[in-house]
């Protein structure tokens, strides 16, 4: 009675699988498992790089991307950064057009109503969208630029310096469909299907929309990548006033003021010519 009771749940479980669109065939199991290993294989970590290049107030933001060398054809594929810029700094959208018309980034702003002058107490986090370039030197790499500023920052009571954040960015891509070739295929034998992986599934998280091009009035869906950083966070230093100076420094001021004014009116009246 056993023998005929297994045969029956074997026929039963075959009934299963080819209803699913699969079979149980040793070249499928083979395949299969060669799949399952080439789709490991595709699934390279993403490394982000930031460093803060330059002294004094005003410095360069460099993001370097690394992906795996199992990517193939990159090519077909474009990386745009959403930087978040920290209330501490600013980013001079004057200079952001004058670069972009030297070739040298690709960078925009998105917030609104941005104002340069404000100091950092005043103003709001912005943000940037950085279209980043293949690096000429690594075929899987890619890198952006983008000048920062400080802001003016309070004086403080007993420290004289404070501590900016600025947090990793999101990373965006998008390829070329069209085009892409970086897609894994596996055919089963038995129903001569065909599944797809795109390369990009390794990765991505979700899809926001955004200009396909700097220049480009086209939208398109880029994928939010997930990706592993080399630092948590940056951190910057900047030096501030003290509040015990503010006394001396007001008095010195005012009377480097006056005594400039003083000079100026005697030499306006002992070398200026007047005619009534």
């Amino acid at each position: 009675m056993a023998a005929p009771a297994v045969a029956v749940r074997a026929v039963a479980w075959l009934l299963l699988w080819e209803a699913a669109g699969f079979t149980c065939s040793p070249a499928t199991t083979f395949n299969n498992t060669h799949f399952v290993a080439g789709i490991r294989a595709t699934c390279s970590e993403i490394i982000l790089r930031q460093e803060v290049l330059k002294d004094g107030f005003h410095r360069d933001l460099l993001t370097k991307v690394k992906f795996g060398e199992s990517i193939e054809d990159l090519q077909t594929c474009r990386l745009l950064i959403k930087q978040y810029i920290p209330t501490g700094l600013f980013v001079d959208p004057y200079e952001l057009a004058s670069l972009r018309e030297r070739n040298i980034t690709e960078a925009v702003m998105v917030s609104e109503n941005f104002n340069i002058e404000a100091p950092n107490y005043l103003s709001k986090e912005s943000e940037v969208l950085i279209y980043a370039r293949q690096d000429s030197q690594c075929i899987d790499c890619f890198q952006a630029f983008l000048p920062v500023h400080y802001r003016y920052h309070r004086p403080h009571s007993k420290d004289g310096e404070i501590f900016i954040v600025i947090h990793n960015p999101d990373l965006l891509m998008y390829c070329d469909q069209a085009s892409l070739r970086g897609v894994i295929r596996f055919r089963f034998d038995s129903f001569d299907k065909t599944i797809e992986f795109p390369v990009l599934k390794c990765w991505a998280q979700s899809e926001v929309t955004a200009p396909c091009a700097l220049n480009s009035k086209d939208i398109c869906q880029w994928n939010t990548m997930k990706y592993k950083s080399v630092y948590k966070n940056l951190t910057l230093q900047v030096p501030v006033g003290l509040t015990i100076h503010t006394s001396l420094v007001c008095s010195v001021t005012l009377l480097i003021t006056i005594l400039c004014s003083t000079l100026i009116l005697v030499a306006v009246f002992k070398y200026g010519h007047f005619s009534l």
